[in-house]
């Protein structure tokens, strides 16, 4: 019995940021970040929450696959921007798309690896016979934790979510095996501290909620552990590089996916890439960028698609299946 995938679904919010727009609140330029990140835009939430992001990509993923929200017995949600610190995203995801009540519905926090960790979730749950029909989202908005006066942190995030409806199928399709790492000894290099009021009970003053990061040590380990998951997923299945039918990895800067790729000797027309588009989205990057694959028409029946994430913790994954 494995997890099939049978419907994906996104949401990124209208709003455009362009990069023409950011050289008029930091001192920046187009060009500048084009070079260094493949970014030309992202999108914005206006007025918009994670739950309502959220809410909208799961809706989208469950009429894909064709099932009634009534069918869904396990909700999993990646995200480390959540509307509330509780209840979680998945409870009130449950709640808008009428899924029954009674279900477990969890978030997972795993920074940009969020999906990867939340589709591993799941997929143990319908390996183990617990869920037949599993919803897992990725969603983040970053503008809400970015400083907008750094702008080397600033330029990189953007907004979205991306859903996918595992089923409980016999068959050679479904994923072949899931992979995630952490190593917390280095969380001090990508990390957003909890903006919460100060306590009369300890002398911590309060701190805001803006996301920290060592960009040039971040893209060395980046690097390193995705290409080290990618081989993982590889090995556990008994595969070559060349059997790979799409690589789609983590949108988090071009100069990564492109050391990934090179590592793994694929050529670009084997690499999704929406990063010039949307940004870094975190957790919704890869959910988003493979419903657009899937609508686009570039995965068909037997495909062998290759996941792989890297995000704060540090955390790491990478998930293969075969469509």
């Amino acid at each position: 019995m494995r997890a099939n995938i049978i419907g994906t679904g996104s949401y990124a919010p209208p709003r455009v940021l362009k990069n023409q727009e950011l050289e008029r609140i930091v001192d920046t330029s187009d060009d500048w970040i084009t070079s260094r990140t493949g970014i030309k835009e992202r999108r914005i939430a206006d007025n918009e929450t994670t739950n309502d992001i959220a809410t909208k990509a799961a809706k989208s993923a469950i009429k894909a696959a064709g099932v009634s929200p009534k069918d869904i017995d396990l909700i999993v949600a990646g995200t480390v921007t959540p509307e509330m610190l509780f209840p979680s995203t998945a409870c009130f995801v449950q709640a808008n798309i009428g899924a029954n009540r009674g279900i477990p519905a969890f978030d997972v926090s795993a920074a940009c690896s969020g999906f990867l960790y939340a589709l591993d979730v799941a997929d143990k749950y319908i390996r183990s016979g617990i869920s037949k029909k599993a919803l897992v989202i990725g969603v983040d908005i970053f503008s809400n934790i970015i400083d907008w006066k750094d702008r080397n942190t600033c330029v990189l995030f953007g907004d979205g979510a991306g859903a996918v409806v595992l089923s409980a199928e016999k068959g050679k399709s479904g994923i072949l095996s899931t992979h995630i790492h952490a190593d917390g000894h280095y969380w001090k290099m990508l990390y957003t501290p909890l903006g919460v009021a100060s306590s009369p009970f300890h002398n911590k003053p309060a701190e805001k909620s803006y996301l920290k990061m060592q960009g040039n040590e971040i893209f060395k380990i980046a690097v390193r552990t995705m290409g080290a998951a990618c081989q993982e997923a590889l090995d556990s299945n008994g595969l070559k590089a060349e059997d790979i039918s799409l690589l789609i990895p983590h949108q988090a800067n071009m100069r990564i996916i492109s050391a990934t790729a090179e590592r793994l000797g694929l050529p670009e027309e084997k690499v999704y890439i929406n990063l010039d588009r949307y940004g870094n989205t975190s957790a919704g990057s890869i959910p988003l960028a493979l419903d657009e694959a899937v609508k686009k028409g570039l995965i068909k029946r037997n495909d062998i698609i290759l996941f792989v994430a890297f995000g704060g913790g540090l955390t790491w994954a990478s998930a293969m299946v075969r469509w």
